[in-house]
């Protein structure tokens, strides 16, 4: 357990960020200036005091911040006074300010209380070095945490077993707490994110994370440079020496300690002063430098009576402190630091073995609980999204294979109606013969119509006019001028020197379709022909052979082609290809 979590502990959490504020030492004259500030930014102010050890000005503030909420009888204003106010004085008289809170609990918001009593509690308590009722309301705090789904209360609670879990020597799992929240802590402004990473930092190099603590020491030694706080600054210098020690670079420990020992030692019962001297002593004992080692040693103990702060790590200096007066043969310094040794060593076994056996089990056990009936859960919602899964997958694979079956079966009935049409085409074998005298040849059925045998179907048109524009019809598809581009019914009509509604009329009468199928059938039909009799035109890229047939683009013709035919195109070519190659 080192100064960090101690300080984190005594600051309760909730330290913000704000300017740096001075106060000036006339008491009138600190009413007049901080009447000028809102409830909220004293608050902001208190707190940097605190974060910043500056416990005189922060009294001053919280003195002020209670007076102010009584005058004007704001209750909400009244219970952060007490909250205040119980920071920096003595257990007894900060427990008072946190009990006068409960006065005013039918006012309070329902969502926060009573779960932050007993936080602010367990706090002070760990504060004051009594764990079992730190630990006791931490669990009462997060109880009512629980109960009232307060997300931020329940991170504080987590936050302050993580720091119980360090003191017990379970590192690893205050980390994972630790980086949990420091990573995905959205309820924490950015000075309480700042003491976590701080506290992470060091407990890296409690389980030997040494390239993840230096990060975390760089950044948080960058931060407090550029925000111009000395304190924070410190802290991290003091982790950058604890870090080298535990590398055993004992003479870079020393030189960054020594610079610590300067800073911290203006305030005693700063836990950072003693840890500062305990690694002080480590680093001069790796140097073999006994003397100097015990000169900090004692220090500690010194500092340890004043203030009756305890922690862990007492142990190992009084045992060095014992062995060294051993071999100094000093017989009564020998029983002093025994006496002292005993005295810590009894505080601080019953402690841990509470803190050790309640803390599984009243903790980590009902979390376990949890997290064994949201794993059994989430397998549960797992084989249900398997089933679902591969319910999708089977319905996914027969709605392919229907539809792999639906094309092999049209694709056979392409290749079928291919296959008729060539042969159709290969009986005739007279695609590009001149045609017999008086017959025009309309489509592949071979539909033909005799000049002798015309009736006129049109009462409208003139006998002779019909025969006229029928024989200008032969000639249009003898010479194949059906593959001309851009021909419309008004450009044929031109040609054949008759008007539209004419040509049109005879074309529907006679032809039996509208003007856009007789020419498009035209194309297809030849198209059709000549893919069987032509190797050369077969191989043409679809786009030249679109354009020979007078389309303006491969799709057009694409799209014709099926119509007409009722296969594709690319299944027809095949066909062919394959009927030339049997023969």
């Amino acid at each position: 357990m080192h100064p960090v979590i101690c300080g984190t502990m005594r600051s309760a959490y909730l330290l913000l960020f704000i300017l740096v504020f001075n106060l000036s030492p006339s008491k009138g004259k600190i009413n007049d200036t901080l009447k000028i500030y809102s409830y909220s930014q004293l608050k902001e102010k208190f707190y940097d005091y605190v974060g910043n050890d500056k416990i005189s000005n922060a009294n001053v503030i919280s003195k002020y911040y209670l007076q102010k909420a009584k005058d004007e009888k704001n209750t909400t204003e009244i219970t952060e006074g007490y909250v205040l106010r119980h920071f920096n004085l003595d257990l007894q008289n900060a427990l008072k300010y946190i009990d006068s809170i409960s006065i005013y609990k039918k006012d309070l918001d329902q969502k926060i209380y009573p779960a932050r009593i007993y936080l602010l509690r367990g706090n002070l308590y760990l504060r004051h070095d009594n764990l079992k009722l730190a630990f006791e309301n931490y669990m009462l705090g997060l109880k009512y945490a629980k109960e009232k789904n307060n997300e931020r209360q329940i991170a504080i609670a987590n936050i302050s077993v993580a720091y119980l879990n360090n003191y017990i020597g379970k590192h690893a799992e205050a980390a994972k707490i630790l980086r949990f929240y420091l990573y995905h802590g959205n309820y924490f402004n950015e000075a309480e994110q700042g003491r976590i990473h701080y506290n992470l930092a060091d407990t890296y190099i409690e389980i030997n994370k040494m390239d993840s603590a230096k990060t975390l020491i760089q950044e948080g030694v960058q931060a407090a440079l550029k925000n111009k706080n000395s304190y924070k600054y410190y802290q991290y210098l003091f982790l950058d020496g604890f870090y080298n020690l535990k590398l055993n670079k004992y003479d870079i420990a020393i030189e960054k300690l020594l610079k610590c020992k300067e800073f911290f030692a203006k305030n005693e019962n700063d836990l950072n002063i003693s840890y500062t001297l305990l690694n002080l002593g480590k680093a001069y004992d790796g140097l073999k430098n006994k003397d100097k080692a015990a000169e900090n040693f004692i220090a500690i103990d010194s500092i340890e009576q004043k203030s009756n702060n305890t922690f862990p790590e007492l142990r190992d200096i009084y045992t060095y402190l014992i062995d060294y007066y051993k071999e100094k043969n000093n017989k009564e310094k020998q029983l002093y630091y025994i006496e002292r040794f005993l005295k810590v060593d009894k505080l601080l076994d019953s402690q841990f073995k509470y803190i050790s056996r309640e803390l599984p089990r009243r903790y980590d056990t009902p979390q376990l609980l949890k997290e064994k009936e949201n794993i059994i859960n989430d397998l549960q919602n797992r084989k249900k999204i398997l089933y679902i899964s591969i319910s999708i997958l089977f319905i996914g694979l027969l709605v392919l294979l229907y539809l792999y079956k639906k094309s092999k079966n049209s694709e056979k009935r392409h290749r079928e109606i291919a296959q008729k049409l060539i042969h159709s085409i290969e009986e005739k074998n007279n695609a590009f013969t001149e045609p017999e005298p008086n017959v025009i040849i309309t489509d592949i059925s071979d539909k033909k119509i005799s000049f002798n045998q015309i009736e006129s179907k049109s009462k409208s048109i003139p006998e002779d006019v019909v025969q006229f524009i029928l024989k200008g019809l032969e000639n249009f598809e003898t010479k194949q001028q059906f593959l001309k581009k851009g021909i419309t019914l008004s450009s044929l009509a031109k040609t054949l020197k008759t008007n539209s509604a004419y040509l049109s009329d005879v074309i529907n009468t006679y032809k039996e379709k509208n003007f856009a199928s007789y020419l498009n059938d035209l194309r297809i039909n030849y198209a059709l022909t000549r893919l069987v009799h032509d190797k050369k035109f077969r191989s043409y890229k679809l786009s030249v052979i679109s354009e020979e047939l007078g389309y303006n683009n491969e799709q057009a013709f694409s799209i014709a082609f099926k119509k007409k035919t009722g296969t594709t195109l690319s299944i027809y070519i095949k066909e062919v290809e394959k009927s030339h190659n049997q023969n």
